[in-house]
């Protein structure tokens, strides 16, 4: 059940055996009480939060197929082994007379830590997400059925709840917001089914984005952490959980000290809601968002590279209403600074529902203030293009120019046929792409549409023109492109003019 093998590794559930070995330096100028603080506290916190630490024992059950299983060897047609290895296989796997796939159960563990003596337990969604059973193993060995209250994919964090007789050992969140670089913390977990396991290393860095979901925001440490550590804690030398541990970086599935941590900020803002709702609820603005270059700074009239850009608005979401439109640059919301794109999601998400915001926007190189009621994002809320139809041919002949390296056309009926254009996308559709040009280093292709250029719309290859003219005897260096592709979705994109 464990996840494919990739460069960044979901610390899943495998045994396997590998070596560990640690080697401390103390540099001549360090104090004493500073090179003894770490290894000390380790200890005592471990001893302390060791019994708090849970193992999570999951089961699902899964039809497998003799032909091309794993455990099967390929054992080439026509081959003196063939007949038995066929038999063997068949009667091992116990395969039905109607078939070839017969159910087995297969097993995984990973790590958990109890917040409630009542028997409430913080795990990672991926070591439960696909389990048909699911139980909790104290550090005394007891063990105990678990039900799952809540679970939130796009954090991954799972909340557990098990019946215990007594109450039972729980350890309480730190600020994850005061963590330092270079500060120490420890990992406990169940790596390779070793459980109880105690690892201890640094903060490498702080809000590291490894691309695996919206809301990224991971603490990255060099403490040990491989398979099976995944939903364990991260503590810091409080004995506070500042962390939930839910990846590492590693080409071959062992520690290489890169290891990633959902921070404690996050993950109690996705318990109180679990433990509340069933369900995380998070706010939603209704846009789609894109990362702001130097290129595209320029363009916008930014004095400096920050904010996220709106690229689009979702025609039924609370944006729209409040007067935000694409091209706008959002630089803070609701009173939070926005320092770049994936700041945004984190900050919405964070906000709750219903509240009245203020949002305040870059457009055309002054500011704007916009109030927004934030709504309730959904899973699949995505901006969608307007449902406008049209049969109506464009005004001018479809005729083709050519501007920076692109071939134009106007948008007719035939060239919607041809590139399966969506009949809500309006403006002028390139043809063709120099290879050589900068448009083509921007990956723009054939079917593509330009909405607008400079933030004002185009209809026809002699806007396109015209507009890029005007751009030139201004100065400008580059045009701020708004392009769509043939489903409707847009970007921004700054070519150069010169």
């Amino acid at each position: 059940m464990a996840a494919p093998l990739a460069y960044v590794f979901r610390a899943l559930r495998r045994p396997a055996i590998v070596g560990f070995a640690a080697m401390a330096v103390v540099l001549p100028q360090l104090s004493a009480p500073a090179a003894a603080r770490g290894p000390d506290a380790i200890a005592d916190v471990a001893e302390t939060v060791i019994d708090a630490v849970v193992n999570i024992s999951t089961s699902q059950t899964v039809t497998s197929s003799r032909s091309g299983s794993r455990g099967t060897p390929q054992v080439p047609p026509g081959s003196p082994f063939e007949e038995f290895f066929d038999e063997f296989f068949k009667n091992r796997q116990g395969d039905n007379k109607n078939g070839d796939r017969s159910p087995r159960r297969v097993n995984s563990l990973g790590s958990g830590f109890i917040i409630d003596a009542e028997g409430i337990v913080v795990t990672n969604n991926h070591v439960i997400s696909e389990a048909d059973e699911v139980s909790v193993i104290l550090n005394s060995g007891d063990k105990l059925k678990a039900e799952v209250i809540g679970r939130d994919q796009k954090t991954d964090i799972a909340l557990l709840r098990v019946k215990p007789e007594k109450p039972l050992k729980a350890v309480k969140f730190g600020d994850s917001e005061k963590l330092r670089l270079g500060e120490w913390v420890i990992a406990i977990g169940n790596p390779f089914s070793f459980g109880g396991t105690v690892t201890a290393g640094i903060v490498s860095a702080r809000n590291r984005d490894i691309n695996s979901g919206p809301y990224d925001n991971y603490i990255q440490t060099d403490a040990a952490i491989n398979r099976g550590n995944s939903g364990g804690p991260l503590f810091n030398l409080n004995g506070e959980v500042i962390g939930v541990n839910t990846a590492i970086i590693s080409p071959s599935g062992g520690s290489i000290g890169i290891a990633f941590a959902v921070p404690s900020k996050t993950v109690v803002a996705v318990i109180d809601q679990l433990r509340q709702f069933g369900e995380t609820r998070r706010g939603w603005l209704g846009v789609r968002i894109q990362q702001i270059t130097d290129e595209l700074a320029e363009s916008l009239g930014l004095k400096q590279v920050r904010g996220a850009l709106i690229a689009g608005v979702d025609d039924k979401g609370p944006a729209k209403p409040a007067g935000i439109e694409p091209g706008d640059v959002v630089i803070k919301f609701d009173g939070k600074d926005i320092k770049e794109m994936r700041d945004l999601p984190r900050i919405v998400a964070d906000t709750p529902v219903g509240k009245d915001v203020e949002v305040i926007v870059i457009r055309k190189g002054k500011e704007q203030k916009k109030a927004v009621k934030l709504g309730r994002l959904e899973d699949g809320d995505k901006p969608k293009p307007a449902s406008v139809k049209t049969t109506e041919e464009p005004k001018e002949k479809s005729v083709v120019k050519k501007a920076l390296g692109l071939d134009l056309a106007n948008l007719s009926n035939d060239l919607r046929k041809k590139y399966k254009i969506k009949d809500s996308v309006k403006g002028v559709v390139i043809t063709g792409v120099d290879k050589s040009s900068n448009a083509a280093e921007k990956r723009l292709s054939e079917g593509d549409v330009i909405v607008e250029i400079g933030q004002e719309a185009v209809s026809s290859a002699t806007d396109v023109q015209t507009r890029l003219d005007a751009l030139k005897k201004r100065g400008s260096k580059t045009a701020l492109l708004l392009v769509a592709n043939p489903a409707g979705e847009v970007r921004f994109i700054a070519l150069s003019l010169q």
